[in-house]
């Protein structure tokens, strides 16, 4: 007799993607300026480590949040250590949602009533695929994506995974053609789709969708009677033009109203674990207008609550409006800031990347470095960088990329001292690897893409030339 379930017994958690064993190399050698000055440089890690100064000293200022006290100075810990229900500090609801409009401008409102409080965006995410679709249907993801989705929506719904396969001729955006495509491959697979799931900054692109993908994507979906969940985690990261425009703000746009068909099928996801750099705070949401959804989601929060705790001290700072006008604005900025630096040391060590505005991570093409034009390439190149190089950067193929060479650079969760390190490390590399291997130094230009030819040179040296994709 088996004696533990099938779910325990079986190895598809994804925990063996190249992502996070790049991790566990770091783990047992992490990089430390005085202790271990020769250890990897964790640059794999999209945290936002750049404001805690901003937060830190809106606690100093503001003790009785921290302290768990109350506006007539009087302990309230008691209160909070008791059972809460599920649904959430009112309190805390009405800041989180009044955060996101702000965030968006206040072009925007939120409405408490719609919001599921979950244990991140991880959490969220599974819990709106557990509400919508059933073991063995499909949702659609374009690709490049964030690795852990193959864990977070697969390994306990059992639902799969779709590729919406983007490419760089037009800097990975969501063609109809790949819609379509996508579609048609999860029938051929007798799979059932129920939806598509985009990340508005992408992850790990970098970059905000534009107006011409949300069409694509919103008349899709009413024309395939399915759901669109947008994650929309990095919403507050956007540091550059062009802005950000969520489904929200998109919706309302064409004239979509709160109570419409469409948002029946349209769901947000959001966390403070980017914006507000606190991914150890647990802290993620569901807003949606379906009510079936919500009701359901509701329930199954029960599993991953957020503490009261937490939500009595984010509640008092995110009403805090003078201190959310002012961290917005320059948390922004320093990640703005941080983003240059990492192009300037990528440039001299020529090496060129997509274009972004938005996150804290970079799309990074070293395609000139590989071998030849596979993934089994890709894998050997990024075995030096984090073995030779004490890097451990992502490699495109954990993102179910389709093009061998590209890789996911964080800058954020580290110092500027660190990252400089980081640079001379990786420009020293490629002159030694590219002489002993004689690959180019410098990545050849892209000709094709209008919207580079406006930008420096050193900017964008993404090929042009064409590649056949490797099966996977």
């Amino acid at each position: 007799m088996r004696l533990l379930s099938r779910k325990a017994a079986c190895n598809t958690h994804g925990q063996d993607s190249s992502y996070f064993l790049g991790w566990q190399e770091f783990e047992k050698n992490p990089y430390d300026e005085v202790h271990n000055p020769k250890g990897i440089i964790q640059m794999g890690l999209a945290e936002n480590q750049l404001s805690f100064d901003l937060l830190e000293s809106w606690l100093a200022k503001n003790p009785h949040a921290a302290g768990f006290k109350g506006s007539d100075g009087k302990s309230i810990f008691r209160e909070l250590a008791l059972f809460q229900d599920y649904h959430g500090l009112p309190a805390f609801k009405k800041a989180l949602v009044e955060f996101m409009s702000e965030i968006r401008g206040n072009k925007v409102t939120f409405d408490p009533n719609h919001l599921v409080l979950t244990a991140g965006a991880t959490s969220a995410n599974e819990t709106l695929i557990f509400c919508l679709a059933e073991p063995s249907d499909a949702i659609l993801i374009p690709t490049p994506y964030y690795p852990g989705f193959d864990r977070d929506l697969k390994w306990r719904t059992e639902v799969e995974i779709v590729p919406i396969q983007c490419t760089s001729s037009n800097d990975f955006q969501i063609t109809e053609t790949a819609l379509e495509e996508a579609y048609e491959e999860a029938h051929k697979r007798n799979l059932r789709v129920k939806g598509v799931l985009v990340t508005n900054p992408s992850n790990p692109l970098g970059t905000t969708m534009t107006r011409n993908e949300l069409n694509l994507l919103v008349d899709f979906i009413n024309a395939k009677g399915i759901h669109l969940i947008s994650d929309e985690i990095y919403s507050g990261t956007v540091f550059s033009s062009p802005g950000f425009l969520g489904i929200k703000e998109f919706l309302k746009d064409r004239n979509y109203h709160d109570d419409s068909e469409v948002w029946n099928r349209v769901h947000v996801v959001y966390s403070l674990s980017k914006d507000l750099g606190l991914p150890g705070f647990r802290v993620g949401a569901i807003y949606s207008t379906n009510d079936t959804v919500v009701a359901a989601a509701t329930k199954m929060s029960s599993f991953g609550l957020v503490s009261s705790q937490t939500q009595y001290l984010l509640s008092a700072l995110l009403g805090d409006k003078k201190f959310t006008k002012n961290y917005i604005s320059q948390n922004q900025k320093r990640l703005k800031q941080r983003q240059r630096k990492l192009f300037l040391g990528l440039q001299k060590a020529g090496i060129s990347f997509l274009q972004s505005n938005a996150g804290l991570f970079c799309w990074v093409d070293m395609r000139h470095l590989l071998r030849s034009n596979t993934f089994e390439a890709e894998m050997e190149l990024w075995k030096k960088i984090v073995s030779d190089v004490k890097l451990n950067i992502s490699p495109g193929s954990s993102c179910h990329c389709t093009e061998p060479g590209w890789f996911r650079v964080c800058f954020a969760n580290m110092s500027e001292e660190t990252l400089d390190i980081a640079m001379q490390r990786l420009k020293s590399f490629v002159v030694e690897y590219s002489t002993a291997n004689g690959c180019s130094q410098r990545s050849p230009q892209s000709s094709k893409n209008s919207r580079r030819k406006s930008l420096t040179d050193w900017v964008f040296r993404l090929s042009s030339r064409d590649r056949e994709h490797d099966e996977r």
